[in-house]
């Protein structure tokens, strides 16, 4: 054999030796926890035969506590770029097969790597984290390799996509990149995040906690809100990115994603004339009339389990992507509160950042009352949804379906947040405040000498206030309203709105950056 043979041998061998990371024994016990290798993941998202790897040979360079002996290729991720659906993707996927996927010095290097990569090529990055977190062995080289980390999470936030899938333990340090990123997927019963785990909750706190219990999917699905989506299988993790990539463009400098649309725009749902119903405090689902306007009922949900009270998530029309924000009067009457706000907001700038228009729903009665919102800071965090809406440049369009009262109506992309088309439907009430509220300010005097006719006086005053103000024809008096609309035709204005707004363009006033309340 030539010299030249032999040194392809060797190199054959290298990568079927990197290519078992820690080892036939350690995939196996990654198996035996329902869990995928870095690699069969990898081969699981992205179109077949795209993957091209890179840095297949490092390896790691520390020589403390006989870490020189416990050399992987690799070093425990596997990263490079690849297609899904033909789109340039760029990832990165921990092994946890090479030292509990523990983040080392050059590991976080080989992370960088793909992520600037991904910043030149302005193509979305996928991280599949599963990792036990920083190599202690390495100390202050791991700490300051998560620091390179986050500051490309930084710099990359809002010019290209990034997206976490959680496939296993994500813990102290490593919890901030994936909280930076714009979306976060974990799966149920193998997954979970947290600062500071059990054990140091046992002995600061004296608090016994199982670690699904402090991180795990369902409790930051819905509860913290740290993760947006939660899945039982990685298989579906995956499926569950695909879908997710077909919504959004490359980076901020492309339009949102078009598809062809065999859904007619003109197609009317007499549903929706009957939906709301006469009893202003009856409630209906808002996911009804999502699914009867967007193209073919398809709405890919963010979020479905934290702050129910909003709805948000991607849809399209006419084939247009398009983000949806929506209350929901099915849950806590559709009220906005501290959580709803952030859930809202953060999807809004999103949409904002990537040029995918917003389409809103509105029925909101107002924010939640009460000292724990108050005490909260449900002021700022409202405010978060209303920047939010008033920084937004892309297309905006905003249908009321039943109620906007109040500071709840100006939050909701109200025309005066540089809405581009608001509509009504003619059960819309615009007002400051419901007809309940309104009397007992307006009228106390007349209620209160009313006597044995307080009843009768009281259902008067509330006549005469809903005939002036809780219809869309005083707004729409003053323009504040574009057009009200027949809801069966819901669908066909707001395709129209979108065509019309396609070459929309508008700008914010030059800043270093902006000061969102916090």
């Amino acid at each position: 054999m030539s010299r030249q043979l032999e040194k392809i041998k060797e190199l054959i061998q290298l990568r079927e030796k990197a290519r078992l990371g820690g080892g036939e024994k350690r995939i196996e016990s990654q198996h035996q926890k329902g869990k995928y290798t870095a690699r069969e993941r990898i081969a699981m998202l992205l179109d077949e035969g795209s993957f091209e790897e890179f840095d297949m040979f490092v390896e790691h360079r520390c020589h403390n506590f006989g870490m020189e002996k416990k050399k992987y290729l690799g070093d425990g991720v596997v990263t490079g770029y690849g297609t899904i659906d033909g789109r340039l993707v760029y990832i990165f996927a921990q092994d946890f097969t090479v030292s509990g996927g523990s983040l080392s010095e050059m590991q976080s290097k080989k992370i960088c790597k793909v992520m600037d990569q991904a910043m030149k090529m302005g193509a979305p990055v996928i991280g599949i984290n599963d990792s036990g977190g920083a190599r202690i062995q390495e100390g202050i080289n791991a700490l300051a390799g998560y620091a390179e980390i986050f500051q490309r999470n930084i710099l990359a936030s809002g010019v290209i996509p990034q997206i976490s899938g959680i496939f296993g333990p994500c813990a102290g340090g490593a919890v901030y990149s994936p909280a930076l990123t714009d979306f976060n997927i974990m799966t149920q019963g193998t997954s979970y995040m947290f600062l500071t785990g059990p054990k140091v909750v046992k002995t600061v706190l004296g608090e016994d906690v199982t670690q699904e219990n402090l991180g795990g999917a369902s409790v930051h699905t819905t509860k913290s809100g740290v993760a947006h989506f939660s899945v039982e299988t990685e298989e579906d993790g995956f499926q569950l990115i695909r879908s997710l990539l077909s919504y959004i463009p490359q980076n901020n400098m492309e339009e949102a994603p078009r598809v062809e649309n065999d859904d007619p725009i003109d197609r009317a749902d007499d549903l929706l004339n009957e939906i709301i119903p006469d009893n202003g405090n009856r409630p209906y689902n808002m996911y009804e009339v999502i699914g009867s306007v967007v193209d073919n009922g398809e709405f890919l949900e963010v979020h479905a389990d934290y702050a129910k009270n909003i709805i948000v998530g991607f849809a399209r029309f006419d084939g247009q992507s398009v983000g949806i924000v929506a209350n929901q009067p099915k849950y806590l009457a559709g009220v906005l509160d501290i959580n709803a706000s952030r859930k809202g907001a953060r999807f809004v700038r999103f949409c904002d950042a990537f040029n995918i228009p917003i389409v809103t729903l509105v029925d909101v009665p107002g924010f939640l009352p009460g000292t724990g919102q108050e005490y909260g800071g449900v002021i700022v965090h409202g405010a978060k949804l209303l920047y939010a809406y008033g920084e937004a440049t892309v297309p905006k369009i905003t249908v009321t379906l039943r109620k906007s009262y109040g500071g709840a109506h100006i939050v909701m992309s109200c025309k005066q947040l540089r809405g581009d088309i608001n509509y009504a439907w003619p059960s819309a009430e615009i007002a400051v405040m419901g007809a309940d509220g309104a009397i007992e300010v307006l009228y106390s005097k007349e209620i209160a000498a009313a006597g044995d006719q307080k009843a009768e006086v009281v259902e008067a005053k509330k006549k005469e206030y809903n005939d002036l103000f809780c219809n869309p024809y005083e707004a729409a008096r003053y323009g504040y309203i574009d057009d009200v609309i027949e809801p069966r035709n819901t669908r066909f204005r707001v395709i129209r709105a979108l065509h019309q707004l396609r070459n929309k363009k508008l700008t914010n006033p030059a800043k270093k950056h902006d000061n969102l309340p916090l």
